[in-house]
């Protein structure tokens, strides 16, 4: 089934749990393109119109042409409404949902992602697997849990953000869910990390972390 009941939507969506009925089948860290434009920005009064608006090539998620309504979208990507000659990139409030801050559009194919494992190819070349699902190459040193910045127009690793003492970090699951701080330390062996988020000593999982700019 590709719908659900609009009040069983996940709850980092930020819609009104009343409207219409149903709602696109999603992940639960995901949000589709349908709800992103119709619920969420406003852009859109309907499903119908969402779809005339991809089928017009008018819609981009992360500089990619959108081909389906059901599209998800992930943390950190970016949608572009070309028309409107706007784009948004897809955060977390610091009450653990959904949101869409306008960016500038050299923005729109540049994003943040997590490290989640990496290996090493023929030729010394790292491959990433990233927590979106992509893969990448890296001939820079890195490992798992620090971010990188991607350009995925040119489809290259552009810096390597270090999961380390006194980065910057987004929380991104979990009880603290959206709020960000400062490392502050961090204990392998618990695989924890203490951070100070507004001034309070804060302990979070390692997987629940992302390190930011």
């Amino acid at each position: 089934m590709s719908h659900l009941k609009r009040n069983s939507a996940p709850k980092l969506w930020p819609v009104p749990r009343k409207g219409t009925k149903f709602v696109i089948k999603s992940g639960e860290k995901e949000m589709p393109v349908v709800v992103v434009l119709r619920d969420v920005l406003g852009i859109a009064k309907t499903r119908g119109e969402v779809k005339k608006s991809i089928f017009n090539k008018n819609i981009k998620v992360c500089g990619r042409e959108v081909l389906d309504e059901k599209h998800q979208m992930k943390i950190f990507d970016t949608i572009t409404i070309i028309p409107a000659k706007k784009t948004y990139r897809m955060t977390l409030t610091e009450k653990g949902k959904f949101s869409l801050e306008e960016v500038p559009e050299k923005e729109a194919t540049k994003k943040i992602a997590k490290i989640i494992g990496k290996k090493m190819l023929k030729g010394k070349k790292m491959q990433l697997s990233l927590i979106d699902g992509r893969t990448f190459l890296s001939e820079t040193p890195c490992k798992v849990n620090d971010s990188v910045l991607l350009d995925l127009e040119k489809k290259k690793v552009e810096k390597i953000l270090p999961f380390k003492i006194g980065a910057n970090m987004i929380v991104i699951e979990g009880k603290h869910i959206g709020e960000k701080g400062k490392i502050k330390g961090i204990d392998e062996k618990l695989k924890m990390v203490d951070s100070e988020i507004e001034g309070k000593k804060v302990n979070v999982l390692i997987k629940q972390v992302m390190i930011l700019e």
